[in-house]
């Protein structure tokens, strides 16, 4: 039943309903079929029990208007073409509608009511092949006799209600059911078939597949929730494969990050080796620093995999507390002050006295903006500027990165939170970093809740990071 729907929309009702209509619908078609065919001349298509009293009535008719009437001349007139039937009457008389011999038990019932007899108590003992149909024959309130019709033949349950129904009605009722299952069920088999199709084609691997949703009963609902489930699926699978790329992609990154320093560490090693070749101490020792930095770059890459994939995979725990922006500016800053120095690029700091204080985890958080601002001393050319801002507002917390650098191109601004992502040259000249700072820094900003982006144009390159501040962030 159609939970959730009017029974207006339901299926079930509507086949319901019209189940009913049609059954009225045959009543009526039998009542005017039978009305019709009963006032012919001869109602052949008559049930026994029918034609039994049919019978009865109209010599009920015929022997008030004429006492002495012949019955084996009127009934074979009038009944010639239908089932064989009888009429005895209590003054001994028997008539039938055809020349066939009468039955032994009928013929002895004829001549126990004329010897006086009751006429109901003689008909009881009839036995046959089978019980009969009898119907009284009565005239001004007495009985006079019996409209008789002998059992139905030898042949079957099958050929007996055959028999027993009318011929007519038979069709009738065939034809109905016909125009049911047409009407009704058609539209149903075809909507079923068409959802079975969908499903065949989803099973086969084509997730693209739906099913027509015509309508609001169950059928539409069943294949609006297959629709949505083979969305969903669709929906996953792109997933899927676009991690896959991702997996992919990204393990072609890291065997290429991995390979620069360790072709160049076996490079200086190899050459060490060499015993025939005569390398100066400060040679040496320049080889030796080449390979202690690669070895530390290469600890840097896994360091930041292993951190990268305990971020994306919820295996680090952060400690959220209030803290001041202002603190943890000064503690980056004082890290890069001397790099600074050198390039003669100006540190600043500006925080609002919105954001004196921030609920986060000044750990992660300080990572983020130590990345932010090595990053931003790496493409800021000397002479230039970077600024370190926070200001709060009502349910967040911000916190900004701004260099005087070249800029970002605008192909390049999307994927700069990609893993080993490279932008152009002007922008990664010199960069010494492993190419997941961003990623990880995108990573603890989203475990925290709140969102990171950029923008960047040239002479200015901004990175904003949102940090919600609502009791449920605090948790």
């Amino acid at each position: 039943m159609g939970r959730g729907l009017g029974w207006s929309r339901s299926f079930y009702w509507r086949i319901a309903a019209t189940f009913v209509v049609f059954m009225v619908g045959v009543l009526v078609a039998q009542s005017l079929v039978f009305s019709y065919l009963a006032a012919q001349s001869s109602p052949s298509f008559l049930s026994p029990n029918i034609l039994a009293v049919t019978v009865a009535a109209d010599m009920q008719e015929a022997l008030a208007a004429n006492p002495s009437l012949d019955l084996q001349e009127h009934l074979e007139a009038r009944y010639g073409r239908t089932q064989p039937l009888y009429v005895v009457l209590a003054d001994g008389r028997m008539g039938s509608n055809s020349r066939d011999p009468v039955p032994d038990d009928i013929r002895r019932a004829a001549a126990e009511i004329g010897a006086g007899g009751s006429v109901n108590t003689v008909l009881a003992r009839i036995r046959t092949n089978g019980p009969i149909v009898s119907a009284p024959i009565q005239i001004n309130g007495e009985l006079r006799g019996m409209a008789v019709l002998p059992p139905p033949p030898r042949g079957g349950p099958v050929r007996a209600v055959a028999q027993a129904l009318s011929l007519p009605g038979a069709i009738i009722l065939v034809v109905a059911t016909g125009l049911a299952a047409v009407l009704v069920f058609r539209p149903a088999r075809r909507r079923l078939l068409d959802l079975q199709a969908a499903a065949e084609q989803v099973g086969a691997g084509n997730l693209d597949a739906r099913a027509v949703e015509a309508g609001e009963d169950e059928i539409a609902r069943v294949a609006h929730a297959f629709n949505r489930m083979a969305a969903d699926l669709s929906a996953r699978d792109a997933a899927l494969r676009a991690a896959e790329r991702q997996r992919r992609q990204m393990i072609a990154d890291v065997s290429h990050e991995l390979k620069t320093p360790l072709t160049s560490m076996r490079g200086y090693l190899e050459t060490l080796r060499m015993p025939d070749l005569d390398i100066a101490p400060a040679e040496r020792a320049r080889y030796i620093d080449t390979v202690e930095r690669e070895t530390h770059r290469l600890e840097r890459i896994v360091q930041d995999l292993l951190d990268l994939a305990r971020l994306e995979g919820g295996g680090v725990t952060l400690e959220r507390r209030v803290f001041a922006p202002e603190r943890l500016f000064r503690h980056v800053i004082d890290r890069h002050a001397l790099d600074a120095r050198e390039r003669d690029i100006e540190l600043r700091t500006q925080v609002d006295a919105s954001a004196d204080q921030i609920v986060g985890d000044p750990h992660r958080l300080e990572q983020v903006i130590d990345n932010l601002v090595a990053n931003a001393l790496r493409h800021t050319p000397a002479g230039g500027t970077i600024e370190l801002k926070a200001i709060g507002e009502a349910g967040a917390g911000w916190m900004s990165v701004t260099d005087s650098g070249s800029g970002i191109a605008p192909e390049h601004l999307p994927h700069v939170f990609d893993r080993f992502y490279k932008v152009d040259a002007s922008r990664a000249t010199g960069s010494a970093g492993s190419g997941l700072g961003l990623s990880i820094a995108k990573a603890i900003v989203e475990q925290h809740g709140g969102s990171i982006e950029v923008v960047s144009r040239p002479g200015c390159t901004r990175f904003t990071i949102r940090l919600p501040q609502s009791a449920s962030a605090n948790l």
